[in-house]
């Protein structure tokens, strides 16, 4: 009786001759993979340095900041910087003042951008893009500019010193990066895709929230973070809207510390710190989505 004896496909360890190790890259080793932890072990350090001077300082004492320097180590836990700073400004109603418009702007920035990128990428409307660069153009123009006018269109309307003028105004700021960016990302959407969803009797609404909602999401949730996180930071236009303590932000609390002739580094640091916090817990609350937003589509 013949034997039949079947050949296996030899295995890319046993072609190298190395059976049992896998094929290095030219990353593993090397004076390149050093010299890349280098860089970014020296990067991170310059990144985190303003951090730790600033919590250094934030609980110093005025007379020891003045004797030691703002590179020393604190003499003692000074805390009273941060009570000064608390009762000062009434830091919890300018925290809630910046949280409820910063949320806001998020929230109505997203649904506003992904509307006008369906009805500029999807809908095909005509002078595309004129349009988008106008939103380009919008995006580019300064602050400066625009605060005369729109300081003048509040007064009109009855919200000089109101957060709704804040919520309105970079809502629409917002929304002119966010329309951008989403326009050119559902330019590029598989017509096949829509076409079939058509054919399946679905409307534009259904079409919006059931097939193009569930693949930019990933996207919305990016732009959710960033629209939150650049308004909590806004100062300039703020500083102009809102002139009376009960309706400003953080940013200007902070402002507030500094005066004609004197500034109080410790009590400033102290105030950065407490004003950092939530944002910082913000980040890390939605990091992981923040990661797989960015990562989105990389890996199809």
């Amino acid at each position: 009786m013949a034997t039949v004896t079947e050949t296996l496909p030899e295995s890319p360890a046993a072609r190298t001759g190395t059976p049992g190790r896998r094929p290095r890259d030219r990353f593993h080793r090397g004076p390149l993979r050093w010299v890349l932890l280098v860089i970014s072990a020296l990067v991170a350090l310059l990144m985190v340095a303003p951090f730790v001077i600033m919590l250094l300082n934030a609980f110093k004492s005025p007379d020891d900041y003045s004797s030691n320097g703002p590179l020393s180590w604190p003499t003692e836990f000074y805390t009273h910087g941060l009570k000064v700073f608390w009762d000062r400004v009434d830091f919890p109603v300018k925290l809630w003042n910046s949280v409820w418009t910063s949320g806001l702007v998020a929230i109505f920035g997203v649904a506003l951008s992904l509307l006008s990128a369906f009805a500029i990428g999807i809908g095909r409307v005509r002078g595309r893009l004129w349009i988008v660069g106008v939103f380009l153009l919008a995006n580019m123009l300064p602050q400066e500019v625009l605060v005369y006018p729109l300081f003048r269109m509040m007064q009109n309307i009855g919200l000089n010193n109101s957060g709704w003028s804040i919520v309105l105004i970079f809502t629409v700021i917002q929304a002119a990066f966010g329309t951008y960016l989403l326009s050119s990302v559902l330019g590029t959407f598989p017509r096949a895709l829509l076409e079939a969803a058509s054919l399946d009797g679905a409307n534009r609404w259904q079409i919006l929230w059931r097939v193009i909602f569930p693949v930019v999401r990933p996207t919305l949730s990016v732009l959710l973070i960033f629209f939150f996180i650049w308004t909590w930071n806004e100062f300039f236009i703020p500083l102009v809207m809102l002139t009376t303590n009960d309706t400003q932000t953080v940013p200007i609390a902070l402002s507030s510390l500094q005066g004609d002739k004197t500034l109080d580094v410790p009590t400033l640091n102290a105030g950065t710190l407490v004003s950092l916090i939530p944002t910082l817990l913000f980040f890390l609350f939605f990091q992981r989505t923040l990661t797989r937003g960015i990562t989105a589509g990389a890996v199809k």
